[in-house]
């Protein structure tokens, strides 16, 4: 099981590759929420995203990077394993659920990684990866089930922890899960008194209710919102999560545009949908937070056209 030594020797390995990323509280925000509120800027990363830190993690101490790497991604994780792969000279190739943000598919064929488009859902594309992988004998890289993953993701929390150790609360969005394990690890080292609430979209519960009926569970995916649109619960996470996360919220995908736009007006920030679950998540919850200190996590900027034109036609 990872810990805060994995996460902290992660921080310690990606140093010299990723900067740490900002976090800043908003006057304007601040008076719109009701809240202080600290975001922690992942969409500054080199992807557009936090998952990259995952990616360099898993394979700066991959052994056996020869062999190559097979992954299965609507966006994020694919360009965190594609940007860390070219970083370390790996073969990588990418499967991608129809209709992919194009993108997202442009940024990770940028990188230099292989794109194949296989399947209806996240999970027959999780399928077609694995078979892919036993042909070519390549390293399937699941997005959530590697320890690796996880304490390459908490050296955010780390960075928010050493800035603010006094936050009251932190809210965190969930696909797969890896960012609330990860800051639930990193709080009860670094920051005991902080709560750690994650935040899911309505149209797409999977992980939500796995938490809550203690059991794996796979449920239809309606959201929009790319980056939450999982159907099933990992396991990894859901087990750190079921004995430290503090709650989990769902929000629907009308709640998560707005918080969007509450971030494009009150924090100069552009942030995908995933990206603004968890201010939509602390917007639900304000008035048990009000005149607190809250941070949510920004973790991504990567919206697509379809996204980009929500956001402006809803402006």
């Amino acid at each position: 099981m990872t810990g805060i030594r994995d996460i902290l020797d992660a921080r310690r390995l990606i140093a010299h590759q990723l900067p740490e990323t900002p976090m800043w509280s908003y006057p304007v925000l601040n008076a719109a929420v009701g809240v202080e509120v600290y975001v922690k800027h992942e969409n500054v990363q080199p992807t557009g995203a936090f998952k990259v830190r995952g990616g360099i993690t898993l394979l700066a101490r991959m052994a056996d990077r020869g062999r190559g790497v097979v992954t299965y991604s609507t966006g994020n994780h694919a360009q965190s394993i594609a940007y860390a792969s070219r970083l370390y000279g790996v073969p990588c190739a990418v499967l991608m659920p129809d209709n992919p943000n194009p993108a997202k598919v442009a940024a990770v064929e940028a990188l230099g990684a292989t794109v194949e488009v296989r399947g209806a859902t996240m999970v027959e594309t999780a399928g077609h990866a694995r078979d892919l992988a036993e042909r070519t004998g390549r390293r399937l890289i699941g997005p959530a089930d590697e320890p690796d993953i996880i304490a390459g993701v908490g050296t955010l929390y780390a960075e928010m922890f050493a800035a603010r150790p006094d936050l009251d609360a932190v809210f965190v969005p969930v696909g797969s899960g890896t960012g609330a394990a990860a800051a639930c690890l990193a709080a009860a080292a670094l920051a005991p008194g902080c709560r750690v609430i994650a935040v899911q979209s309505a149209q797409a519960p999977a992980a939500h209710d796995s938490w809550r009926l203690n059991a794996l569970v796979n449920r239809p995916v309606k959201t929009v919102v790319e980056g939450l649109a999982t159907g099933s619960a990992f396991a990894t996470p859901q087990a750190v999560m079921r004995d430290r996360l503090d709650d989990f919220v769902l929000v629907g995908d009308d709640e998560i545009l707005r918080a969007q736009r509450m971030l494009l007006g009150e924090a100069h920030t552009l942030a995908e949908g995933a990206g603004a679950a968890a201010l939509a998540g602390l917007l639900a919850r304000r008035e048990e937070f009000a005149g607190r200190r809250v941070a949510v996590v920004c973790t991504g900027g990567n919206a697509g056209p379809k996204e980009l034109a929500r956001l402006l036609a809803a402006l």
